[in-house]
């Protein structure tokens, strides 16, 4: 074919083909941006005098959670899969490798890895081969065409093998359609609690119960994000078969798992300030309020509104001031006079 060939010859796999893999970048700017939040608010936290064990707190979980969700959203370890193979680097060649091969599945894309193992059988430069390539299926036809341009540059032939079992929909072969709606659905759920965490940073500043009660709404996103994406996997697990009985068998990635961990430790760290602010209202508080330590703070406001509930109470059981009350003494001193007179 003649897309296969390079100035009218056969492909060279030897020249540097490689791509680099974008999730990657992204996850480490990420990193860096929560990271450089965190480090300036240990800076200024030895100036923190009040309520240090709350704002360190909610300021290391708030960060921590944000920077999970962005990264389970970027990350390509939902589903995971390794194993050493000995293989043929080109389709109908003779001449087998021996590699590691790691396929990791995202919620939109799949990174195939490919090191070569130094063996003394090999006659091939296998410095050369360390592949790290990206294939996504955002779009309806996008993974197909990341499998073509894959053909087109002449990936290896392990890295194919992997790729057109995710790119064929059809013929027993939907893994890639099962997949993509795992995907889907655990990116509808991650968004959402991306969302009510920006929320719940905006409530902690300005009613802290509030906060807590959108803090386990935002777990709870988490946690539905790992279970639907569980039961959307398929059902006939992929198993992706090489010479010699090496095969790919998938298994839960760490983004799964971590996740899972954040959402449930959300809606605990939820439950325990509801419960302690029915337990002890309006205690739960940090320096991050808008209005703390001032004379609108909402602590004073309260404890000034019970004492004026109380001050009204205690002046309702006395006698009225002014001429309510020389109005209530002049009919007491009828009343005493008619009294005298019925008697007398």
């Amino acid at each position: 074919m003649k897309w296969l060939r390079s100035d009218g010859g056969p492909m060279f796999y030897g020249y540097s083909n490689r791509t680099p893999v974008t999730g990657d970048v992204q996850m480490i700017t990420t990193c860096l941006v929560f990271g450089t939040i965190f480090t300036a608010f240990l800076i200024i936290f030895p100036g923190v005098r009040k309520e240090r064990f709350t704002t360190f707190t909610t300021v290391t979980l708030s960060l921590f959670v944000g920077n999970v969700i962005l990264l389970s959203i970027l990350g390509s370890s939902w589903h995971v899969a390794e194993t050493v193979i000995t293989s043929a680097y080109r389709a109908l060649s003779k001449e087998l490798i021996t590699a590691e091969l790691g396929a990791y599945v995202g919620l939109g894309h799949i990174n195939i890895t490919l090191c070569a193992i130094p063996s003394d059988n090999s006659s091939m430069p296998l410095e050369d081969i360390s592949f790290n390539e990206r294939f996504s299926w955002l779009g309806a036809h996008e993974m197909g065409e990341s499998y073509q341009a894959a053909l087109y540059r002449g990936m290896p032939f392990p890295i194919l093998t992997v790729a057109e079992y995710f790119s064929l929909g059809q013929e027993g072969f939907a893994w890639g359609g099962q997949y993509r709606a795992a995907g889907y659905y655990g990116s509808i759920f991650l968004w959402t609690a991306f969302v009510l965490w920006f929320l719940m940073n905006v409530l902690l500043v300005v009613v802290p119960r509030y906060g807590a009660y959108t803090m386990i709404g935002m777990g709870s996103f988490m946690v539905g994000a790992t279970v639907a994406y569980h039961c959307m996997l398929p059902s006939s697990p992929l198993v992706i078969r090489f010479q010699d009985d090496k095969f790919l068998l998938f298994r839960l990635g760490w983004c799964f798992w971590l996740t899972l961990f954040t959402g449930l430790l959300c809606i605990s760290v939820g439950l325990i300030i509801v419960a302690i602010d029915c337990v002890y209202p309006h205690k739960f508080s940090t320096i991050l309020e808008v209005d703390f330590d001032t004379p609108y703070d909402r602590h004073i406001i309260i404890e000034d509104s019970i004492h004026r509930k109380k001050r009204v109470g205690n002046k309702s059981l006395e006698e009225p001031e002014g001429l309510g009350r020389r109005i209530l003494r002049l009919s007491n001193v009828k009343l005493y006079s008619y009294s005298l007179y019925y008697i007398i």
